[in-house]
């Protein structure tokens, strides 16, 4: 038991774990961190140490959300918020967010959203949902406040 504040990072591929890895870099070793990973992400845990929890992506391409497969991701991140105990959520958008989000709020944990930084003239899925659950939530360009008035716009991670 290390007496930081735990924080579950949402992991996606590609750029959704690129941004999270530099939002880590500038947290620094301030909080413990464990990351929840769609389970067809076999890259991202390969760039990361520390314990990580694999829920099934409720989105398959090309054929969008499932049922079973939206059941089998809430089933999940309810046993990965069990399990990790976080004090907080942070996540750059991957679709396993909002269940993660939806469950995390009916724990109180505090949830974090990041809007990609590809997103410079539209919202994401989950940024469009997550923006009225999240207790914080950050746009990446200036413009984004059109479109999210109570963003905190907070410069690019570059």
């Amino acid at each position: 038991m290390t007496g930081k504040k735990k924080v579950l990072v949402v992991l996606g591929s590609g750029g959704h774990t690129a941004q999270m890895l530099k939002l880590l870099k500038l947290l620094g070793d301030k909080y413990e961190y464990e990351y929840a990973v769609n389970d067809g992400d076999v890259l991202s845990t390969k760039k990361i140490n520390g314990r990580v929890y694999t829920i099934s992506n409720p989105r398959v391409y090309p054929y969008g959300i499932t049922m079973w497969r939206l059941i089998l991701c809430i089933e999940k991140s309810f046993i990965t918020l069990v399990k990790s105990k976080p004090d907080a959520i942070i996540s750059a958008g991957p679709g396993l967010t909002v269940p993660l989000f939806i469950l995390g709020k009916l724990f109180r944990k505090k949830c974090i959203f990041l809007e990609s930084w590809s997103r410079n003239s539209s919202r994401s899925q989950s940024g469009r949902f997550c923006y009225y659950i999240a207790d914080l939530f950050f746009i990446q360009w200036p413009d984004m406040k059109k479109l999210y008035p109570k963003a905190i716009y907070a410069g690019r991670l570059s």
